[in-house]
């Protein structure tokens, strides 16, 4: 199971963009989905890096396994977990 947000419709709207990325960590949680694909695009690279800085935050860190940047698509973050 992979779970997909699509930044694409909120990229200017600040509050809904945090509340999407909280509710999508939360879901993969609830779920134990092993892997979610978020997709800031690539525009100015300014939606990704706050993507980047969300997830790098010690409360959201301490939930998932790794971040990883799509090497292929400078526009897609992949956020592994790990489940036991």
């Amino acid at each position: 199971m992979k779970l997909k947000l699509d930044l694409h419709d909120i990229y200017n709207r600040g509050d809904e963009i945090e509340r999407a990325l909280k509710g999508i960590i939360d879901e993969a949680v609830a779920k134990k989905a092993p892997l979610v694909e978020i997709i800031p695009g690539k525009g100015s690279g300014q939606l990704k890096k706050r993507v980047l800085r969300f997830l790098d935050r010690k409360d959201v860190k301490a939930l998932y396994h790794r971040v990883e940047k799509d090497s292929d698509n400078f526009g897609r973050v992949f956020v592994h977990f790990r489940w036991r």
